[in-house]
């Protein structure tokens, strides 16, 4: 009896045994399942996002001053003059955020709105392609390669002054269509190339253009493109040449054979003559619309005038990198600036500028500006159709202080 009660005992401690060891198993199978569930969702995650997929960025420019400005206009011998200020400064106020967004190795989407001139506006929008060393191709709105200030130099952080160069800027265009653009190695020389194929300029019924249209006005196209020569083995010296040639006369209108030849030459040289950095830039305009008659808006009857035009500026800055403290922050700065503009229309003008400038630059992309400038009018507008506007000289004294964010 007492042998028959020792196997039961026995019997009944190993099956509480088992029980035990087949609940641990139990639990320990839901705990394996529940982490291997969450390892494979963070391996799911990590294969998505792999480092330098994905990368979105915030960049921008934001610029802003004062500005006091005294005009002189005289006209038939008789001369009136006037001040203003602003404070900001709404002729150079400017609030641009650039969002990058780089897909992978290959994508880079531009998006770049901007608050200027009491406006919002757009500066480019587009999609680049990076297909190959050396070679880029974009499509969106973008500034087209003509010359370099507009694309390369117009922000206030990079610019030396205050303002713009008259003319350069504003026959640069932004418009909507495909560009490749690229460098290749020349020996001890580089050379870069940008070519772009858009909707193009439209002529205005008073002979000026206008650009930046998504719906083209003629069925042509504009080619545009730039070719950059470095030609000294420290890339100190470029040169560039461009042009854009395109129909700019709407389609099945008076103007519509005419076109829009432009040319533009520039220079850029950058070097350090201890302890004096030494930057030269300059750049030259031309336009050429083909001739045709215009309405006048105040009879209706036609008029034609040459519409050539014509720009240049050349600057120069010296900033003293060698020198210590205080000094070696502060930049000197000139700039000569012309804009003809057709005489005998409704716009035509002679004009030209001196503006001289003194930075402080607190980083590599922080400045503060002192600039003077001194700009003279004279107009060579008709006087038939009444545009004739004499002569006009603007003293503009600027503070600015411009960021790269």
């Amino acid at each position: 009896m007492t042998q028959q009660k020792n196997i039961i005992r026995t019997s009944f401690m190993l099956l509480l045994i088992i029980l035990q060891q087949t609940a641990i198993k139990a639990q320990q199978t839901v705990v394996d399942s529940s982490v291997l569930d969450r390892i494979t969702e963070l391996e799911k995650q990590v294969s998505y996002k792999k480092s330098g997929e994905e990368h979105f960025l915030v960049v921008g420019v934001a610029t802003m001053g004062f500005a006091a400005y005294k005009t002189t206009n005289t006209i038939g011998g008789i001369a009136s003059t006037s001040k203003t200020n602003s404070f900001p400064d709404a002729d150079n106020f400017e609030f641009s955020p650039m969002l990058l967004w780089r897909h992978g190795s290959k994508f880079l989407m531009e998006f770049e709105p901007s608050f200027n001139n009491n406006g919002l506006s757009v500066n480019w929008a587009d999609v680049s392609y990076f297909a190959a060393p050396g070679l880029i191709i974009r499509a969106g709105y973008f500034v087209l390669p003509f010359g370099t200030y507009a694309k390369r130099e117009a922000a206030g952080w990079i610019d030396k002054l205050a303002t713009d160069p008259m003319g350069i800027a504003d026959m640069t265009p932004t418009d909507y269509g495909v560009e490749v653009e690229g460098g290749l190695p020349l020996g001890n020389m580089k050379m870069n190339y940008d070519l772009a194929l858009t909707n193009g300029n439209q002529l205005n019924p008073d002979g000026t253009l206008t650009n930046g249209n998504i719906v083209d006005n003629n069925n042509n196209k504009t080619v545009t493109g730039r070719l950059g020569l470095l030609p000294f083995s420290n890339s100190s010296l470029e040169i560039g040449v461009s042009g854009m040639f395109g129909k700019v006369g709407d389609q099945g209108a008076l103007v519509q054979n005419t076109s829009g030849n432009l040319y533009a030459f520039d220079l850029n040289y950058v070097k350090t003559l201890s302890p004096i950095l030494l930057n030269i830039k300059s750049q030259y305009n031309i336009q050429n619309i083909g001739n045709v008659n215009y309405l006048n808006p105040a009879d209706s009857s036609t008029y034609t005038f040459n519409n050539h035009t014509s720009s240049f500026f050349a600057q120069c800055s010296i900033r003293p990198v060698g020198a210590e403290g205080f000094l070696k922050n502060l930049e000197l700065a000139g700039r000569y600036t012309t804009f003809n503009t057709p005489s005998n229309s409704t716009f035509g003008a002679n004009q030209h500028s001196v503006t001289i400038g003194l930075d402080y630059w607190l980083n590599w992309r922080s400045v503060f500006k002192i600039t003077y400038d001194s700009y003279t009018n004279n107009s060579t507008a008709s006087k038939n159709l009444g545009a004739f506007t004499g002569t006009t000289n603007i003293n503009t004294f600027y503070l600015q202080f411009s960021i790269q964010l």
